[in-house]
C-alpha cells in the first residue's frame, strides 16, 4: 500500500522530465518529507504564475503615521500615480503609533503576495537601535522596494533668538552651554537625532525638549519657549516665508529648490552636517521579486513625472527612485549612522 501511495513525482525544468522517488523502504516521517518536498517544487511555478498576473485586486499601502503629514502626503501622491499606471485600486491605510512601529509591524505580518506594502521614513532606521525588542525583524521580515525621496531638514529659530545664521547658532551654543533649547517631534525622531548629530559635530551643548508631534514644537518655537527646531521643509516653508520663524540653514550638501535663499550648514562652515527624513516603500519579506521589481520601476518613473517632481520639490523633497538593492544599501547606511548617534548621545525612548 505504501509502495503505491509513494509513487514518483515528476516536473519539467526546460529539459526532459526529472523524477524524485519517494522510496518505499523509508520511515513514515521520511516519506512525508519527501512528498512535501515534491509538492513545494510543483508549487514554485504556480507562485511565478501568480506574480505574472499581478495586480488582480486592490493594493494596500500602509502609512505608519496620521493623515496630513510628510509621510502621508508622499504616500498618497505615489499611490494615486501607481493606481493610474497599474490599472488597479491603491488604498492608503493609516496605522499610526509607537514611532511608526505599529504600521510597520502590520506590513511585516501581512501576506507576501504583493498586495500590501508600506511607506516608512528615517525613524524606521533609527528604531532598530532605539528599541531593543521590535515586534518584527527589519532584516528578515521586510524587503526594500524603492526610495521615493529625501527631505533634508531645515533649521528654524525664534525671531527673537540671539543668532540669525547657522554659524552664529553654533558659536552661541558653544559659548553658552545649555542656554539653547531645541524642540523635536519626539524622542528618536529625525529632528531629534539630527540636532544631536549637530551637537556632536560642533562640540556644543543644547537642551532637548521633545514634543508629541511637529505642530506642538513649531507652536512653542514661534512663542519663544524654545529657540531651535529642525524639521522637514514641508512644515517650515510657510512659517518661514510668512516671517513667523527665521530659517537659518539646510542640513544638506545642496540648497533646496523650494528655499533657494537659505544656505546649507556646510556653506556656513559646519562641515559634514547633513540630516534628513526620507520616504521609501517596503514589502513583506518573500514578496515575489517580479512584483517588487515592477513597483520599484514604476516608482522610479513616477517621481520623474513633471507634476510629481514639482509637488515633491515644493515640499522640499528631492525625488530619488532607484532599485530595491540601492534602497536596501541606503537603509543599512542610515541604520548605522543613526545607531552611532543614538549610542553616543545615549538617546533613550520612554
Amino acid at each position: 500500500m505504501r509502495q503505491h501511495a509513494a509513487g514518483f513525482l515528476s516536473w519539467r525544468v526546460g529539459r526532459p522530465a526529472r523524477t524524485i522517488g519517494c522510496m518505499h523502504k523509508t520511515s513514515r516521517r521520511q516519506f512525508h518529507r519527501c512528498l512535501l518536498g515534491g509538492a513545494a517544487l510543483l508549487g514554485a511555478p504556480l507562485a511565478r504564475g501568480q506574480a505574472a498576473g499581478w495586480p488582480a485586486k486592490p493594493i494596500r499601502i500602509v502609512v505608519p503615521y496620521p493623515p496630513g503629514g510628510f509621510t502621508d502626503v508622499t504616500a498618497r501622491l505615489i499611490a494615486q500615480k501607481l493606481q493610474e499606471r497599474l490599472g488597479q485600486t491603491v488604498v492608503v491605510d493609516n496605522k499610526a503609533g509607537a514611532n511608526g512601529i505599529i504600521g510597520t509591524d502590520a506590513v511585516a505580518k501581512s501576506p507576501a503576495d504583493g498586495y500590501t506594502m508600506g511607506v516608512v521614513i528615517a525613524a524606521y532606521a533609527a528604531n532598530t537601535t532605539l528599541y531593543p525588542k521590535l515586534p518584527y525583524d527589519p532584516r528578515k521580515d521586510l524587503a526594500a522596494v524603492s526610495l521615493i525621496g529625501l527631505s533634508p531638514l531645515v533649521a528654524a529659530v525664534n525671531n527673537d533668538a540671539p543668532f540669525k545664521t547657522a554659524a552664529e547658532l553654533v558659536a552661541y551654543a558653544k559659548g553658552n552651554p545649555g542656554k539653547v533649547s531645541f524642540g523635536s517631534s519626539g524622542n528618536g525622531s529625525a529632528a531629534h537625532l539630527s540636532t544631536e548629530y549637530l551637537k556632536a559635530l560642533t562640540g556644543s551643548y543644547m537642551v532637548h525638549i521633545p514634543y508629541r508631534g511637529a505642530a506642538a514644537a513649531l507652536t512653542d518655537l514661534m512663542g519663544g519657549q524654545i529657540q531651535l527646531f529642525l524639521d522637514a521643509a514641508s512644515g517650515l516653508i510657510n512659517p518661514g516665508k510668512s516671517g513667523k520663524v527665521r530659517l537659518i540653514g539646510v542640513a544638506s550638501d545642496k540648497r533646496l529648490p523650494a528655499l533657494p535663499e537659505v544656505p546649507t550648514f556646510i556653506e556656513q562652515g559646519v562641515a559634514g552636517f547633513t540630516g534628513s527624513t526620507w520616504a521609501g516603500l517596503l514589502a513583506p519579506a518573500g514578496t515575489p521579486r517580479e512584483v517588487v521589481r515592477r513597483v520599484s520601476d514604476e516608482v522610479a518613473r513616477i517621481v520623474r513625472l513633471d507634476d510629481v517632481k514639482a509637488r515633491l520639490e515644493q515640499m522640499g523633497t528631492v525625488p530619488v527612485g532607484g532599485t530595491p538593492e540601492e534602497f536596501e544599501q541606503f537603509i543599512a547606511a542610515e541604520t548605522a549612522k543613526w545607531g552611532k548617534v543614538i549610542r553616543d548621545a545615549k538617546v533613550t525612548v520612554e
